[in-house]
Order: structure tokens, then C-alpha cells, then sequence
């Protein structure tokens, strides 16, 4: 190339480079919404930590007494069938090598802290009642869970369920909901834990109405705007698929303003809705897990939890049976670990054991990699893997995980990784 070409060429390279710099301010002015747009609406993970479970519990039959309850039947029923590591191992499916420190996790958990999520249910686990029964019961349950929240014996996230916005039951629901905030914030007892539960959604429109009730509900009481968040119970096919050919699901996230704190599956009613027989209702169902994969997409990036449902096979009656229904419920638990949803719905005290024997197993299995390949990434070391900064988010978010349930020890953290819960929320890409 001679000596004009190339100056030609240098030439053409500036006005280049001054042409990006223009057209760098002209896309940041053209993208300015759309850049504001995604922050708004997928914030990302929240700066909370995820209970493993929702325990459902019918409305007349919750006391104050009843999560230390919970925790000394699990505890007498492990007693009861388990022997030691052995035989955890046998019903839980718990490595060997791991059951020991797995069960005396387990215990130690049944013992100080057996509910990490409560549902006092006022919808399908209470039934239709007359008006005046159902408010004594209201009252008398938040005044009940207000007592535990001031003693500080409540599990961290804890609230109700009550009937949904369907026409037959709106009106009821709405009183439910009204009397027991209200009695909660009668007795200064709205705790940051508190969250209620939308059931049977069928519309975009029903959330939005119930971001109306939780509006007029908060001005009415004299409370903070954005004090109540709501969970979506996920048991309607209009849910999933509506009659125009969408995704309602992911249109009810935004349309719940920031209120929504998760998306619950519930197994039996959409199960049923599909024209599933009952022998086959399942957790782990095609549609089942059809239904449960649009909840991850839609939440994905948005900081609402994802919770997968329950099993209706109890752990009751002979030991073999007890020990069928562990069997069951440690697979489904590790099942749904495994595929992403990190919390489940448990039904019954002696389905606390395999909840916690399952979860702990799941997280103590894969610390040691996991651990390793963090390390690594935040020291430039070599694990064998090519982390990039994603992977590395998910890394630190089971670890994280691990610690907010019991399974793992802030201590181990530090020892393995050499960074302390902070910087791996940090990692775990955590709002702060």
C-alpha cells in the first residue's frame, strides 16, 4: 500500500471512530427507555433469603404453640423410624458418607427452627364456614401469630392464605384479608416476614385488583405503602396459557408493582383442571413440569421466588408406610432442587425430616466443587472449569442458599472459598 493509500486509510479509521462516538450517544438516547425498562422490571434477586418450604396449616387449628409443636413431632417420628445414619440414608437417599452430619443437621434444625414458612390457611385447607365463625377464627389466629411474631418464636416468613378473587368467593376473601392485617397491625405484630397468598388466578386483572385491596388496605390502616406483598398461587391452565395465545403468568408479575414475592404451584388443582386422574396428579408430571417451567421463564430475573408444590402421600400409619412416603417425598424434594425450584409445600409434621434430609443432603453433595470452582474464580486459580461471571453467580447462590438453610456453615465458607456470606451474596449478584 503506498504512502497515500495509508493515510487514506488512518483517515477513514478517525472519521470512524468519530462516527461511533456520535452514534454511541444517538443509541444511548434511542435505548434510554428500554434500558430503564429492564432494570424496572427485572431487578434481579432479592436481598432476602428463600425459605426451603410453605407449610399450610388450616386456619382453626393454628396456636401460637403450633411450630414448636411441628418440631417436637417431626423430631419424635425421626426418633421413632430412624436408627441413625444408616437408615437416614436408606429413606432419604442421602449418601452415606454424608448421613451422619445430615442428620444431626437435621435434628439440631427440627429443634430451633422447624418452620422457615407458614401459611395459615383460610382457602381450600379451611373450607367454606359461616361469616361468623370464619372471622373468630381470623381473629383468633392473628392474634395467635401476633403473639409468636412479639415473642420472636414465629418462623421468618409467615401469613395467610385466604379465598381468592373469584366471584363466588371475593367478598370473603376480602374480609379475611382486611381482619387479620388488621389485627396484626393492631398489635404492632406486621412483620417484614409477612406475606398473604392469591389463590386460583385466572387473570392479569385479578392481581391487579389485588394491588387495589392491598392499597386500601394500608391507607385504611395507616401503613406504609408497599407493606403487604402477595405470592401468585399457580394452579389455573388461564394462568398459563390464555385464550389469546399468551403467557398471562408473565404479565401478573409486572402488573403486581413490586408486590409479588412469588409464584406457588399448586399440584392437585391445576393437575385436576387438566383432566388429570387423581391417581396420576403429581409433582413431577409432564404437565406438571410444562406448567412449572413457564413459572421459571416468567420469573426469571425479576427477584420473585418460585415455589413447587406438594405431595398429598403422608408419611402416617405403618413404619413401612412411613418410610414409602419419605422415600417419595426425599426424591420429589431433591427432584425439584435439581431442576431450580428451591422451595416445596409441606402438608404434615413427619414430612419435616425428609425436607430437611433431602435439602441438606442436595447442598453438602455439591459443596466441595462448588467451593472449589468459586475459589478459584474469585483467586484466578485453576478448578478445571471455565467459570464466566453468570456461573459464578449460580455458584455462589447455592452455596448461599446452603448457609440461609442450615445445611452448610458460614465458617465452611470462609474456610473453602476464603470470602465471607456478604461478598457471596455479592457474587450472587444479590440486591442490596
Amino acid at each position: 500500500m503506498d504512502v497515500q493509500a495509508t493515510r487514506r486509510a488512518v483517515g477513514r479509521r478517525a472519521t470512524l471512530l468519530d462516527d461511533l462516538a456520535g452514534l454511541a450517544d444517538d443509541l444511548d438516547a434511542r435505548l434510554a427507555g428500554s434500558d430503564l425498562a429492564l432494570l424496572a422490571r427485572y431487578p434481579g434477586d432479592q436481598a432476602r433469603r428463600q425459605p426451603v418450604h410453605t407449610v399450610y396449616v388450616p386456619g382453626d387449628r393454628y396456636g401460637a404453640g403450633l411450630v414448636r409443636g411441628w418440631g417436637e413431632r417431626a423430631a419424635a417420628v425421626l426418633d421413632a423410624h430412624v436408627s441413625g445414619p444408616a437408615e437416614l440414608a436408606a429413606v432419604a437417599g442421602v449418601p452415606a458418607d454424608l448421613a451422619g452430619d445430615v442428620l444431626g443437621r437435621v435434628r439440631a434444625k427440627l429443634a430451633t427452627e422447624p418452620i422457615e414458612d407458614l401459611r395459615i390457611d383460610f382457602e381450600d385447607g379451611y373450607g367454606e364456614r359461616p361469616d361468623e365463625r370464619e372471622d373468630a377464627d381470623v381473629a383468633a389466629a392473628a392474634a395467635a401469630l401476633a403473639a409468636s411474631v412479639r415473642a420472636g418464636t414465629a418462623p421468618p416468613y409467615h401469613g395467610i392464605r385466604f379465598k381468592g378473587f373469584e366471584r363466588p368467593t371475593r367478598r370473603r376473601g376480602l374480609r379475611t384479608l382486611a381482619l387479620f392485617v388488621g389485627g396484626l397491625a393492631a398489635a404492632d405484630a406486621l412483620s417484614d416476614g409477612f406475606v398473604v397468598t392469591l389463590p386460583k388466578v385466572t387473570a392479569v386483572e385479578q392481581v391487579e385488583a389485588m394491588v387495589t385491596a392491598c392499597e386500601r388496605v394500608e391507607s385504611s390502616l395507616g401503613l406504609a405503602p408497599g407493606t403487604l406483598r402477595f405470592e401468585v398461587q399457580v394452579e389455573t391452565p388461564q394462568s398459563i396459557l390464555g385464550a389469546d395465545g399468551t403467557v398471562p403468568l408473565a404479565r401478573m408479575i409486572h402488573a403486581a408493582g413490586g408486590r409479588c414475592a412469588g409464584l406457588h404451584y399448586g399440584t392437585y388443582d391445576y393437575s385436576a383442571s387438566c383432566g388429570i386422574s387423581a391417581a396420576y396428579q403429581s409433582m413431577e408430571h409432564p404437565a406438571a413440569d410444562h406448567a412449572k417451567a413457564v413459572m421459571q421463564v416468567a420469573a426469571a430475573g425479576t427477584g420473585v421466588f418460585l415455589s413447587d408444590g406438594s405431595t398429598n402421600v403422608l408419611p402416617v400409619g405403618s413404619p413401612e408406610a412411613v418410610k414409602d412416603a419419605w422415600r417419595l417425598h426425599a426424591r420429589l424434594v431433591r427432584r425439584s432442587l435439581e431442576r431450580g425450584y428451591y422451595q416445596g409445600w409441606d402438608l404434615h409434621p413427619a414430612q419435616l425430616p425428609t425436607r430437611y434430609a433431602a435439602t441438606y443432603a442436595f447442598y453438602r453433595e455439591g459443596l466441595a466443587t462448588t467451593a472449589a470452582r468459586l475459589r478459584a474464580y474469585v483467586g484466578a486459580g485453576d478448578s478445571g472449569y471455565l467459570d464466566e461471571p453468570a456461573t459464578a453467580a449460580a455458584l455462589a447462590g447455592f452455596v448461599l442458599r446452603g448457609v440461609e438453610c442450615g445445611a452448610v456453615d458460614a465458617a465452611e465458607v470462609d474456610a473453602l472459598i476464603g470470602v465471607d456470606t456478604g461478598r457471596l451474596a455479592a457474587l450472587a449478584r444479590r440486591r442490596v
